[in-house]
């Protein structure tokens, strides 16, 4: 059995390729390669082929992940169908996601911030037009959420 997980921002280039990468760890991590895919993708094609922004991978990299290899590109119709889950960054995004989605799709797509345990904040804030500490609060809540992700997707898996 596979788990297949999409995370998703506006632009895909700084809160859902942190996510990924972020993610990416942990499932290598947890020993979960052969059982869970993880992709990014925005809601805009505004950064479509793009790397994250510079400030994200330097953030990260700070962190040890490493964000170069990622490309920024919108979400797709058959993304829907594809993943089991669908986690947006924010409500804006958790909107424009439904709206593209069937009744059946929708069930399938969350907020990410659901996931986490230390975090109240049900939105991943978007750090492009701020300050640079913006960039290591987003990291703080990533992985905060994708720990309590990767203890739901152990569950689902049946691997504890």
């Amino acid at each position: 059995m596979s788990y297949r997980v999409l995370l998703v921002c506006m632009g895909n280039i700084c809160r859902s390729p942190t996510a990924e990468g972020v993610l990416r760890a942990y499932i290598q991590e947890n020993r979960l390669d052969d059982k869970v895919e993880v992709d990014s993708a925005g809601t805009h094609g505004y950064h479509v082929g793009e790397a994250p922004d510079a400030r994200t991978q330097r953030a990260a990299m700070a962190r040890g992940y490493d964000l170069s290899q990622l490309r920024a590109r919108k979400v797709a119709h058959q993304d829907l169908d594809y993943f089991d889950l669908i986690l947006a960054m924010d409500r804006s995004n958790l909107d424009n996601l439904q709206r593209m989605a069937t009744p059946e799709q929708s069930q399938r797509i969350k907020l990410f911030m659901e996931y986490a345990r230390n975090f109240e904040d049900d939105e991943v804030p978007d750090p492009y037009y701020g300050l640079g500490h913006g960039f290591d609060i987003v990291l703080d809540m990533v992985e905060d959420a994708a720990q309590g992700l990767i203890e739901e997707v152990k569950r689902k898996l049946g691997r504890n």
